[in-house]
C-alpha cells in the first residue's frame, strides 16, 4: 500500500514520461507495471525520487525501462 504522495508522484511520473514517450499515460503505466518499475523503483524508492529533477527522474526512468526490455 503506498501513501497519497506516493501515488501522486507515481502518476506525475507516469504523465511526464507519456509526453516525452510520445505515448497514452495509460500505455506508460503498463510499461512500467510489466517491468516492475512502478512498484519496485518508483514507489519503493519514492522518498529519495521526489527529491530530484523533473529532466534526470525521466532519463533516468526511461534507461531503466530499456534496460529492462522495453521498447519506448
Amino acid at each position: 500500500m503506498c501513501s497519497k504522495k506516493q501515488t501522486e508522484f507515481a502518476i506525475f511520473i507516469i504523465h511526464r514520461l507519456a509526453q516525452v514517450w510520445h505515448k497514452q499515460p495509460n500505455e506508460v503505466f503498463h510499461i512500467l507495471q510489466s517491468t516492475h518499475i512502478l512498484d519496485d523503483y518508483i514507489i519503493a524508492h519514492y522518498y529519495v525520487l521526489h527529491t530530484l529533477g523533473e529532466q534526470y527522474l525521466v532519463e533516468d526512468i526511461s534507461e531503466f525501462a530499456r534496460e529492462r526490455g522495453a521498447v519506448l
